[in-house]
């Protein structure tokens, strides 16, 4: 299975998920939970929602490629595959993941093994982005160019950008009920600095010769370049698919 973590794991990158709270990612999934819960956090990365997921819980941060962060009496953290968590049938009252499944080559394997450990009327509580409904203003062809090649990069590492419009979808097919959707919409970046991010992914992935989107990618960085040289006051405001739903 081709798949990778497109945004990489490079200063900025760590530091804009270290920015993240339960506050303003999963005030929607914190009222599913009650002290005594066990909740996984799937895909916690620094573990800066996790924390704040507890409420009395006992909340595990798993994510496939975890650093060393510190528990507490609440908080535990696993590295572990998505696909394949350490945890028995039906152990687990409630699962939560903000933007992971987005990155993800088979989210539907997912769903089903999170199906598999939460108990019968346990809830899933997921938060995906949708950069088809991302606004991005102003827009231009080097803007809609740099895009297109940002896109790319996520299809390569095995992700889906637009995964937000069809994550409800999945997870009906994969035996979900109560399914409950709604679209948020949150500036997660300035638009200059969204322009400086798009360019430095764009311009590491031509680090490798032999990367087989060459051509395409060296001219959306050429656009990303552009952009990021002439970009003025403009607005980023991305799109995020909240759900929840019951096994």
């Amino acid at each position: 299975m081709l798949e990778g973590y497109a945004p990489g794991y490079g200063h900025d990158a760590v530091s804009m998920m270290a920015a993240r709270t339960a506050a303003e990612r999963a005030a929607f999934a914190r009222a599913l939970v009650a002290p005594g819960m066990r909740v996984l956090d799937l895909g916690c990365g620094p573990g800066s929602i996790t924390a704040e997921l507890a409420a009395g819980a006992h909340v595990i941060g798993v994510d496939a490629h975890l650093a060393v962060l510190p528990g507490s009496s609440t908080v535990d953290f696993v590295a572990a595959s998505t696909y394949a968590l350490p945890f028995s049938t039906a152990s687990v009252d409630v699962v939560f993941s903000h933007a992971l499944f987005e990155h993800l080559a088979d989210p539907l394997a997912a769903l089903a093994e999170v199906r598999r450990v939460l108990c019968p009327g346990g809830r899933l509580a997921l938060s995906t982005s949708d950069w088809s409904r991302a606004r991005v203003r102003p827009r231009s062809a080097n803007v809609d160019a740099a895009l297109r090649g940002h896109y790319l990069l996520r299809r390569r590492a095995g992700g889906d950008p637009f995964a937000g419009r069809g994550i409800g979808t999945l997870v009906a097919q994969a035996g979900f009920t109560g399914i409950s959707e709604r679209a948020r919409f949150r500036e997660d970046l300035p638009y200059r600095s969204l322009a400086t991010y798009v360019e430095s992914r764009l311009a590491a992935a031509l680090a490798d010769p032999d990367h087989p989107d060459r051509d395409q990618l060296t001219s959306a960085a050429r656009s990303a370049w552009s952009w990021v040289r002439t970009a003025g006051p403009g607005d980023f405001v991305q799109c995020w698919q909240e759900l929840t739903a019951t096994r």
